[in-house]
């Protein structure tokens, strides 16, 4: 659950009988908790009111552990929108990292589809699987210890995800994998990868490619003061859609 005081100052914890939880406001007996339900309140050894939060997708995201770069929740909403993963879908990714994104699609896929993902890295493999099963998706998600490049197992996928150094690498065994019609996507932090990248998707013959980056700017909303923030969170990564159609191109 999340214990929450401010938006800058919430703890994602596992409640146990015999542990605290020590903050800065004073302590909590996280036994204590057991029986409340979520909105309600609890005060630390210091009198300070904490309040009792079932946690999103995105909290469990965001306190993920990571030793790799994370795909932020600004561009998460977008992945969602622009591939339309849901309920059902077939989703293969190609580098697990961390398994932020892993766990994003797990819970959109769920509870009849599964996600199928590539990573060369075992360490990698381990801080993922780490991820997925403290969110409770362990269930919707295999995990490969494989080289994306050498080809994917699944076939007539809906959606091909990929977050490599070398995209365009990745862009034929992709399109070996999607059904007719499905959605390639792919992360990357740089220009010149997606100059690549659009180079390739064009000459395999995918088809509605789009290259976007999203920019995100908070409000500070107070009774005749509200402002836009002085601080925004800028470039994260360039987003790259396109759709597979059939040919003999590749």
């Amino acid at each position: 659950m999340v214990l929450y005081f401010t938006n800058k100052k919430k703890w994602l914890v596992r409640v146990s009988a015999d542990e605290k939880l020590h903050t800065h406001l004073g302590y909590i007996e996280l036994g204590s908790i057991i029986g409340k339900e979520y909105g309600a309140s609890i005060k630390t050894s210091l009198g300070e009111k904490l309040w009792i939060l079932k946690p999103t997708i995105i909290d469990l995201i965001l306190k993920a552990e990571r030793k790799t770069q994370i795909v932020y929740p600004k561009d998460l909403g977008m992945i969602a929108a622009m591939t339309g993963v849901s309920s059902g879908s077939i989703v293969v990714e190609a580098g697990t990292g961390s398994g932020v994104l892993t766990t994003f699609l797990a819970n959109l896929i769920k509870p009849n589809g599964h996600v199928f993902s590539y990573e060369i890295r075992p360490e990698f493999i381990e801080i993922a699987r780490r991820n997925i099963d403290r969110a409770g998706l362990a269930d919707f998600v295999t995990i490969k210890h494989a080289d994306a490049k050498k080809g994917f197992d699944e076939k007539n996928v809906d959606v091909v995800i990929i977050d490599v150094g070398d995209p365009w690498t990745l862009v034929r065994v992709s399109w070996m994998a999607l059904k007719g019609g499905g959605v390639f996507a792919s992360i990357s932090p740089t220009m010149n990868q997606v100059e690549k990248l659009v180079a390739e998707l064009v000459n395999a013959g995918f088809v509605n490619i789009e290259s976007l980056e999203l920019l995100l700017r908070n409000l500070e909303a107070r009774t005749g003061m509200t402002r836009p923030s002085m601080r925004m969170i800028g470039h994260t990564a360039y987003l790259t859609f396109a759709r597979k159609v059939l040919s003999d191109r590749v």
